[in-house]
């Protein structure tokens, strides 16, 4: 695991706490949209597993300067150093509608690659796996999936 932004340990404490993820990221400009959402809803940290994240020009307010982001070289670094007790939400085709979800008090949201999603492997692993609704296909794309779960986490569920 690396720290990319010096930031004091995780306050896992908090009653709101949580951070946004993603796994094996193939366009990292979608990243810098997430972090900055995830930095204007209150998010306590940012991660990726197994590829590294190059600041985006999309994440205008340099969200890692404010919050830490994490990475991790493999899922099973990051299931390492993830405190216990604190749920893995999946973000993910086939699972939970996102209308009926009942976000955590304290959670970990994971994405996975816009190409692919999330491996089985992973999804086996997570306590929850939540899906987003759609009048077409529910297939978005990864910041804007990110954007819509942790908005409905503040303010609709």
């Amino acid at each position: 695991m690396f720290n990319l932004n010096p930031a004091p340990e995780r306050d896992v404490n908090r009653a709101s706490f949580f951070e946004v993820g993603v796994y094996q990221p193939k366009r990292t400009q979608n990243i810098g949209t997430l972090w900055r959402t995830a930095l204007q809803l209150g998010a306590s940290g940012l991660f990726t597993i197994g590829r590294r994240y190059n600041i985006q020009a999309s994440d205008i307010f340099e969200a890692p300067r404010h919050i830490p982001l994490r990475h991790y070289l493999s899922f099973q670094d990051f299931q390492n150093a993830r405190p216990a007790g604190i749920p893995l939400v999946a973000i993910e085709m086939g699972g939970e509608r996102l209308t009926t979800f009942r976000h955590p008090d304290r959670a970990f949201y994971l994405l996975g690659a816009e190409d692919n999603g999330l491996p089985s492997f992973v999804l086996e692993k997570c306590d929850k796996v939540v899906s987003l609704e759609a009048v077409r296909q529910p297939s978005y794309n990864l910041a804007v999936s990110g954007s819509i779960v942790l908005y409905h986490r503040c303010y609709l569920s």
